[in-house]
């Protein structure tokens, strides 16, 4: 395909100097390319392009009905461009400099309830064979600590055993930190433990480094497999399995320590999160459930008032 050259050019920065992927260059490459037929359409060169004319393009995008995310990489590719332009003096100005992204909806995580949870742990409980004692184990570990599924089958046996009370977990971008063991997990720990060698990768096998062994590639269950234990555990406790995950797990056991008075510091900490704004999603969550309580049980609320003459 022949290119324009500025674009031809700044492609060839992208990717000789950002090292960007060659999936990034080619929806660079197709922004671009939409939004320059746009300028040749209306005979808009680009060393003239003004704030106006990108406002234009952008209420374009928005008649389209295109999705906020979508968008959003639009306004980042045209202000990666005419960036370029500018440095490069191709033009005399940036116009794209002081562009707004879209603002996007932020969706709310999903929770279970501590019912729910209640209901999952009770029902790994009840099966007593290796393997369900293995699931347990995970199970109670995961909510205890709310790890990341990553951190959790990929935790070293020595992690445990070092401290009766504590795990050091190494999360994202090899940041250690310390998560507490709640009386039920070290339980499921303790009767889990003793049985790790029937999970090891093969009989001849005498040793492991990981927590929770298997004969994978990589020597330990992976996320893949636990996400399908997992399944499988819902469906058996009468619980939607589309909305059970073992990330849904950590995140109830944020929201449910927010619940039970928790500070957002000390639950960014557990979690791992490097900036609390991440943390902060859960305040939403916490909001959204006060409101839909006061909608569903305050006698004023005009859906209590509904069924109250739907009662009569």
């Amino acid at each position: 395909m022949h290119l324009p050259p500025a674009l031809d050019e700044f492609l060839e920065m992208m990717s000789a100097e950002r090292g960007a992927a060659n999936h990034t260059i080619t929806a660079y490459q197709r922004d671009l390319l939409d939004y320059l037929a746009f300028l040749n359409a209306k005979a808009i060169p680009l060393k003239q392009v003004l704030e106006a004319d990108i406002e234009a393009y952008t209420t374009m995008l928005h008649t389209q009905k295109l999705a906020a995310s979508s968008i959003a990489r639009k306004i980042t590719s045209i202000r990666q461009f005419h960036r370029f332009l500018n440095n490069e003096g191709m033009t005399a100005h940036n116009p794209a400099a002081l562009m707004e992204f879209p603002k996007q909806a932020r969706n709310l995580p999903k929770i279970l309830t501590e019912a729910d949870v209640s209901k999952l742990l009770t029902t790994a409980a009840e099966d007593t064979t290796p393997q369900g004692i293995r699931l347990t184990a995970m199970l109670e570990v995961l909510y205890a600590t709310g790890l990341r599924v990553s951190e959790l089958v990929s935790l070293p046996l020595a992690a445990v055993l070092r401290a009766p009370d504590f795990i050091s977990v190494m999360g994202k971008r090899q940041k250690e930190r310390l998560v507490m063991l709640t009386p039920p997990a070290k339980e499921a720990l303790a009767a889990y433990i003793p049985l790790r060698p029937l999970f090891f990768g093969s009989k001849a096998q005498k040793t492991s480094p990981w927590l929770f062994p298997s004969r994978s590639a990589e020597g330990y269950t992976t996320r893949q497999q636990f996400a399908l234990l997992l399944k499988e555990l819902t469906l058996k406790a009468g619980l939607d399995a589309a909305a059970v995950s073992p990330h849904v797990l950590r995140h109830a056991f944020a929201t449910h320590l927010l619940n039970h008075g928790a500070d957002l510091r000390s639950i960014q900490q557990l979690l791992g999160h490097s900036d609390i704004a991440t943390t902060q999603i859960y305040t939403h969550v916490q909001q959204e459930r006060l409101f839909e309580t006061v909608a569903q049980h305050h006698p004023l609320s005009p859906r209590k008032k509904q069924g109250v003459k739907q009662e009569k």
